[in-house]
C-alpha cells in the first residue's frame, strides 16, 4: 500500500481508516451559486435538502463573476470558478451560467427543479455499479486519514480531492439582485486542494489537523483526471451540525 502525508512532519496513519461497506455510492452534487444572482436560491434550497443524505456528497462553490453587480459574495473565491469553467469545457457548455448543479461530475442543469435534481441523481446512480469510495477518519490528534481500495482506472489516472467546507451560512444581503433578503447557503466549500495523481493502487494519505476549523465538514472526491466523472466520494461531518 503507498502510504504519503501531505505535511513535512505530519503524523503517520496510527491506525487504518474506520471500515465502511463501500456498495455503490455516495455520488457527488456541486452547486456552482452566487449571493449575487437572484436565480440562485431556489437551488440553495435544493442543496439544503440534499446535504441530509447520506447517499449525497453536496457541496456548494461560490463564484466570483457576479460580485461585480452590487453585492459581493463573502464565500466567493476564483478557486470555485476555475472549477466551473474546467467543467464548462469538459461537459461541453455553451457557457457559464448559475445556479448550475453537476452530477457526479457528468451531468448538469440548474438545480432549482427537485423533480429534475432525482432525476439526474438516478441517472448518476445508473452510471457506474462499482465506485472507488474512499475511507475516511479522524485520529487522535485531529488529522484526517484517507484510504483507497485497489480500483481499475484509465491510463490517465484519477485526480483525489479534498473538500473542507461550512455546514451552514445565513447572510443578510444589503445590495444587489438579493437585496433585503436573507440568504441561507449549505455545504460552502472554504478549501479545495488536490491530495494527490491516483493510478489504482491502493493507497493512503494523512492530511494535518491544521487543515481544519472546528465544526466544519469534509469531503473526498475521486475523479477521472482532468475533472472527468466521478470514480467515487464519501463526506465526514462534525456529529453536530449547525
Amino acid at each position: 500500500m503507498k502510504r504519503r502525508s501531505l505535511l513535512i512532519g505530519s503524523a503517520a496513519m496510527a491506525a487504518a481508516p474506520a471500515a465502511r461497506a463501500t456498495g455503490a455510492g455516495p455520488w457527488s452534487v456541486e452547486l456552482f451559486t452566487s449571493q449575487g444572482c437572484s436565480s440562485c436560491p431556489p437551488a440553495d434550497a435544493e442543496l439544503g435538502k440534499l446535504i441530509r443524505r447520506p447517499d449525497i456528497v453536496a457541496l456548494s462553490f461560490h463564484v466570483d463573476y457576479w460580485d461585480y453587480i452590487g453585492w459581493k459574495d463573502p464565500f466567493a473565491s476564483k478557486a470555485s470558478t476555475d472549477r466551473q469553467k474546467i467543467y464548462a469545457r469538459t461537459l461541453r457548455q455553451s457557457s457559464l451560467y448559475t445556479p448550475e448543479m453537476v452530477f457526479d461530475g457528468a451531468a448538469h442543469e440548474p438545480g432549482t427543479d427537485n423533480s429534475e435534481v432525482q432525476a439526474l441523481l438516478d441517472q448518476a446512480m445508473r452510471r457506474t455499479s462499482a465506485r472507488a469510495t474512499p475511507r475516511l477518519a479522524r485520529m487522535g490528534d485531529g488529522a484526517l486519514a484517507i484510504a483507497l481500495d485497489a480500483f481499475t482506472v484509465d491510463r490517465y489516472g484519477a485526480d483525489v480531492t479534498l473538500a473542507v467546507y461550512d455546514r451552514h451560512h445565513s447572510t443578510p444581503v444589503k445590495r444587489g439582485e438579493n437585496e433585503g433578503a436573507t440568504l441561507d447557503n449549505f455545504n460552502v466549500v472554504r478549501r479545495l486542494e488536490k491530495i494527490a495523481a491516483w493510478d489504482g493502487q491502493p493507497a493512503s494519505w494523512t492530511v494535518a489537523a491544521d487543515r481544519f476549523e472546528p465544526g466544519q465538514g469534509v469531503a473526498v472526491l475521486v475523479q477521472k483526471s482532468g475533472q472527468g466523472p466521478m470514480l467515487g466520494c464519501y463526506k465526514l461531518e462534525p456529529v453536530a451540525a449547525g
